[in-house]
């Protein structure tokens, strides 16, 4: 289960597309929408992305910083973002330890099968470190626009 709006976001420090260090209380003081997502260059994971991509103009004229989360390397990060034009952070999680934190790993069920994996999972994190909302079971049509409302 996700962490839930109140709680205090874990910490993460992890390396973006380009090898850069981030951690999340360098983002204190602005409101950031954390989203897991599976893959890199998927079918759902690139429509959510294009979304976030096509809203992001919204996204920072409201103040707010983007950061997407996968098990992917840096390197698939590059190439995700280059071939999309992604504008935002792209962060790894290769060993999903973030994912873990967050509640955003877990068990998935697909064609009859179980497996773990990322839980398609979005957060507004406030300016002080503190989940303002989760958004769990994400269907990336049109979310981008749902966070973007319920921040507004």
């Amino acid at each position: 289960m996700a962490i839930q709006p109140g709680s205090l976001a874990p910490e993460f420090n992890l390396t973006d597309e380009n090898g850069a260090m981030h951690q999340l209380t360098a983002y204190r003081g602005k409101t950031v929408v954390l989203y897991f997502y599976p893959k890199d260059d998927t079918p759902g994971c690139t429509k959510e992305a294009c979304a976030f991509r096509d809203a992001y103009a919204e996204y920072t004229a409201a103040g707010v910083v983007v950061l997407g989360i996968s098990p992917d390397d840096a390197q698939s990060h590059t190439k995700f973002k280059q071939k999309f034009n992604l504008p935002f952070t792209l962060l790894a999680d290769p060993g999903h330890a973030v994912a873990n934190a967050y509640g955003a790993w877990g068990t998935k069920k697909f064609m009859g099968r179980e497996y773990d994996g990322v839980l398609r999972t979005t957060f507004v994190i406030g300016p002080e470190g503190h989940i303002l909302r989760t958004f769990e079971n994400v269907r990336p049509e049109g979310h981008a626009a749902e966070v973007l409302a319920g921040i507004a």
